[in-house]
Formats: structure tokens, sequence, C-alpha cells
């Protein structure tokens, strides 16, 4: 299963986070994109733990229901694993006389970097060009994942009906996604910095993209998913109950002062406190723009709230922005979805390598 390579065109964009199945499939005319489909779907608590697929059963039937509601006639798709369900590494071989060559020894390398058995994982490698200081050598991006992290996916994809063409890591799907967020800020250079700050409901990823490739990447547990249980808590509802009135409203008037507010100030630490990790591993960069991607980055507010704290020119993520779309799809449905769609485009994104 390949992290990096692409055969054949037209896949859609599958993101399977710990709340929800997010769809996406893209076309292109020229240099133009136009969202052809797209659907989401809540996923049952529980489904998800920890970035590991805890019911295969029913997240394959999620994945179904997005199909449906998507209406896409596509069976290929790119779905995508967690950079701390993946180890990435740079290495240095010499150059290979053929393909043959090159596959052997990146295997004799990898084996000393990856801490399991060769046959305990997929591999993948994609060759970045020759080496700086040595021309007789050629630097390789590798990438390697648990078995089980793979087959998981594909076993998802395959209950629902869709073939497994394309397993990325997240981290590279949203840089692939950055690009459609280049024309719509403003101009910092080729040497820009960017930080994407990507919330989802358990975990929210600080990646730090410089000359458009990501340089640095963390987790931490922090997400959404504390909102929605404190709205349970204070308001005796359900969870999903509390999901609800999270996204759709109907909360008394204390709940922005006395719930929301205070989650916001909580978001806005957790994200500066892990550009200060960044900033405390790399005294060469300071960050230009900050960009809100994931699903809790759609809290009202949440931009000017960061950007007033940290300073930072800080803004909400929308990959569809300088796109057009097909007739079914509800514009403003979309746009609402848009920050957390960031990875679902950027794996349907692999349809143009």
């Amino acid at each position: 299963m390949s992290f990096f390579k692409r055969k054949d065109p037209n896949v859609l964009g599958i993101d399977i986070s710990t709340s929800a199945v997010k769809l996406i499939e893209l076309s292109r005319q020229g240099a133009r994109y136009r969202v052809e489909s797209y659907a989401v779907a809540a996923l049952p608590e529980n489904a998800v733990i920890d970035n590991n697929f805890a019911d295969i059963e029913v997240i394959g039937q999620t994945v179904r229901t997005v199909i449906e509601r998507s209406g896409t006639k596509l069976r290929q798709a790119a779905v995508s694993v967690t950079g701390s369900a993946v180890i990435t590494k740079i290495v240095t071989i010499p150059i290979p006389s053929n393909d043959e060559e090159l596959g052997a020894q990146v295997e004799l390398v990898a084996d000393q970097y990856i801490p399991y058995a060769l046959d305990e994982v997929n591999l993948d490698y994609s060759v970045i060009g020759p080496n700086e200081k040595n021309k007789g050598m050629v630097d390789v991006q590798l990438a390697a994942s648990r078995r089980e992290n793979i087959d998981d996916r594909v076993a998802v994809l395959e209950l629902a009906g869709l073939k497994a063409k394309i397993v990325d890591v997240e981290a590279y799907a949203l840089e692939n996604a950055y690009g459609l967020l280049q024309n719509a800020m403003p101009d910092y250079g080729p040497d820009a910095t960017i930080a994407i700050a990507d919330t989802g409901s358990t975990v929210t990823t600080l990646n730090i993209l410089h000359k458009n490739k990501v340089i640095y990447s963390r987790e931490q547990g922090f997400g959404g998913k504390q909102l929605t249980e404190e709205i349970q808590r204070r308001y005796g509802l359900t969870y999903e109950e509390a999901g609800m009135a999270k996204k759709h409203g109907g909360l008394p008037d204390s709940y922005i002062s006395d719930v929301l507010d205070p989650f916001k100030d909580v978001m806005c630490q957790q994200i500066g406190r892990s550009l200060q990790f960044f900033f405390s591993s790399s005294s060469q960069h300071s960050v230009d723009q900050i960009i809100l991607s994931g699903g809790t980055s759609s809290l009202p507010g949440i931009d000017a709230l960061l950007e007033e704290k940290l300073g930072t020119p800080t803004t909400i993520a929308n990959p569809f922005s300088q796109m057009t779309l097909a007739a079914k799809i509800k514009a403003q449905a979309l746009s609402n979805d848009a920050p957390a769609m960031m990875i679902a485009t950027g794996l349907a994104l692999r349809s143009f390598d």
C-alpha cells in the first residue's frame, strides 16, 4: 500500500476521524478544481479510540452512509493514518543503478530505523533527490506503519464497497491541501513559515510548513469532545444531544460566558503551547501565519481570539474558496464544514498528482 504514489486517477478523499467520516470528490478543468460530491456522517462514540479502529463494522457502515449521501460513483479511495502511527525518516543511500537495487537498499537502511520486523509493517519510500553534500548519494523519504493500521482502513473501505488505492499520512494530506489556501492568503514569499493547527474531536495536531513542506508536527490530546462533554454535564444531556446542541444551538444564554468562552481560551492556550514547543526546537523560524482547521476551528470568533492572544495573523481554513461546485452541492453546508475537510481534500487531490 503506497503512502506516496498514485497509479490511477479519480480517488475519493475519505477522512475517518474520531467523531466523523468525511468524503470529498474533486474534478479538475485546467487549473480550476470543482467539488463533485461531498458528505459528512457522524461516528458513534468509541468507534474510533486513540486513532485505532475499535469497531470496523460500524465504521464501514458509516463510510457506506457518506457514499450514499454524496451520490458519488467513484469506487477508489484515498485514506490516511495519523502521524503518531507512522515512522518517517529521510535517509541517504548510494545512487542505485535500477529500481530493484533502490528497493533493496531502502529495505536494508529501513531495518536500522524501524523498531519492528519489516514483515510487521507497510513500508513505502519516495526519492527526494541528490544529496546536497555528496553527489554520489541520494536522499530518500521513508514511511512505515504497522500492518494492522493499514489493514483496518482497507477493511473498512471494502465493507463500504470501495477499494483503498492510497493510504497517505495526515500531515502530507494537509500539506497537499495547503496549496489551495495560498491564493487567499497574504504573499509571504517563498520562505514563508505557516502553522496549521488542526483541532478535531480528541486531538490537536500542529503542523509547521516551511517552503510549503511540513518540517514539524506535534499531536496533543485536546479537542472538541471536551466541549461536548462539558455541555453534556452542565445541561444534563446525552452525549449525542450535547453534540447536536453544540452544532445547531438551543442552549441557555449562559452557555457562551460559562462554557464556550472558557473552552476557547483553553484552545488558544493549547495551540500557543504547541507553538512554544516548536519555537524551542527551532530558533531559525518564526511563524508568519496560523491556519485553523478541523471541526473545532468552526467555533465563532476563535480565529480573532487566537490572533489577539498570540499576535500572529490567523485565518480559518477553507480549501474550497477558489473552487466551483456541482449543482447538487449545498454551498452553505460545504462552507460550514470546510475547516474540517482539509485532510479529506488533500487526499482527494492525490487524483491529480
